[in-house]
Order: structure tokens, then C-alpha cells, then sequence
């Protein structure tokens, strides 16, 4: 089970909340698919910062092997968590992978 917290989406303009939190809670639904089997309850945190003009927006999940942590920063906030969100992705089926070993297990096929 995948847990979602979001902190600090008060700094985010008004305009901007739904869509971000209509694309967070897109990207939680995917996490709970890939995670469904995994035996250890799981938290997804998307935090938000403001500084001057631009937004920092950062995701973090603590699987078993270690926490994979990405941030992104741009001017438009819903941009910034566009791209964040495709890299965590790419981050986290990476590590989910080299922990079930399934490079072990591509291996094998192809030698016989």
C-alpha cells in the first residue's frame, strides 16, 4: 500500500492546486498498481517550495533497498511536476527492478 502526503501545496497559487493535485493523485494511483504485491507499506511525499520565482517540487519514496529522491525546479509549478513525475517514474521502476533482480532473470534467458 502507497501512502500520499503532500506538504506545502499552500505555497502554490491558487490557480495552479487542482491541476497538480489532479496529477499527483494520477501518479499515486500508478504507484499503488506497481506496489500492490510488495511487502512493505510505502509513503509517497511530493513537497512543494517557493523561493522568489521559481518552484521547487521534490518526490521521495523509501523503498527497501534505499529512498529515491528526485527534485525539479522551474517557474511554472504544474510544468515542474510534469517532469518531475516522469523521472521519478523512470527512478523508481529502476530501483524496483534491481531489487526484484529481474536482470538476473533476462539473463538467464538469453544464454539458452
Amino acid at each position: 500500500m502507497v501512502k500520499l502526503i503532500i506538504k506545502n501545496l499552500k505555497e502554490v497559487e491558487e490557480t495552479f492546486r487542482k491541476e497538480i493535485e489532479q496529477i499527483i493523485n494520477e501518479k499515486a494511483e500508478f504507484y499503488q498498481n506497481l506496489f500492490k504485491k510488495y511487502d512493505k507499506d510505502l509513503t509517497l511525499e511530493v513537497i512543494f517550495n517557493k523561493s522568489a520565482a521559481t518552484y521547487l517540487v521534490s518526490a521521495s519514496i523509501d523503498l527497501k533497498s534505499k529512498k529515491v529522491l528526485i527534485a525539479e525546479e522551474d517557474k511554472d509549478p504544474v510544468k515542474a511536476a510534469r517532469v518531475l513525475f516522469n523521472e521519478f517514474k523512470k527512478a523508481v521502476k529502476r530501483q524496483y527492478e534491481l531489487e526484484r533482480k529481474d536482470y538476473e532473470y533476462k539473463r538467464k534467458n538469453r544464454k539458452k
